[in-house]
């Protein structure tokens, strides 16, 4: 089995889970009661699965995804703020078709690239415990084994998918250095042929206020990028 059609069958799996109750609850309670602005849409109401091509040189590994957003359509960062923000960003420095992201239909490919989250179901007010991290990190460690070939760059967006990512990144096979290293936008570290950046997330929280801007997130693809040798 090639690389594509076994990341196309942990997609499957991955969509397929309820191990968390809490979790499963809620992503299915938030797709039945919808949100008013979607009230006609049929919500995808299970673990959003990555999203990008099989042979991605560079991974963008988040948290959660949004109640509204993925847990919505079935794509991950897919029709809300956060995801507008990233896929802007992508699009600016070559790394996606277009620039922005409404429905897993709408045609938006990536270049090289792929989006991922340490957590697969959308959590009440947007935080998981650590027990549903943990439980979740085996289809993040799958993921990351199915890339490796391929892998060279990762970004990390924020302290939650930091924490969850570097136990995940070793259990996958790469050297992470001891002490683990510390997350801070901008931090670059390297490991066994790929270089981990770490990125403010693209949360409301952080690009209303300004502590993260479009600059600063495109700086940190391009850098990113760069050392993937993506597209």
């Amino acid at each position: 089995m090639d690389c594509s059609s076994a990341l196309a069958r942990l997609d499957r799996r991955v969509a397929d889970c309820r191990a968390c109750p809490r979790l499963v609850e809620w992503r299915e309670e938030v797709a039945r009661t919808k949100r008013a602005a979607f009230a006609d849409w049929t919500y995808w109401g299970r673990p959003v699965p990555g999203f990008g091509p099989a042979d991605a040189r560079l991974l963008i590994i988040g948290l959660a995804p949004a109640a509204h957003g993925g847990n919505r359509t079935g794509r991950m960062f897919t029709g809300d703020r956060s995801g507008d923000v990233l896929y802007q960003a992508l699009y600016d420095v070559g790394l996606a078709s277009q620039p922005t992201s409404v429905s897993a239909d709408d045609g938006l490919e990536l270049y090289g690239v792929r989006v991922t989250a340490p957590v697969h179901c959308a959590p009440p007010a947007n935080k998981p415990t650590p027990g549903e991290r943990d439980t979740c990190r085996p289809w993040l460690v799958q993921e990351l084994r199915l890339l490796r070939p391929t892998l060279k760059a990762a970004v990390v967006l924020g302290a939650f998918g930091w924490q969850a990512a570097l136990p995940a990144f070793s259990e996958a096979g790469w050297a992470v250095p001891r002490p683990r290293p510390a997350f801070g936008h901008g931090t670059r570290v390297a490991l066994d042929g790929l270089d981990l950046f770490g990125c403010f997330h693209v949360s409301q929280r952080n690009t209303f206020t300004g502590r993260l801007t479009a600059e600063m997130l495109r700086e940190v693809l391009h850098r990113a990028a760069d050392a993937a040798g993506a597209p």
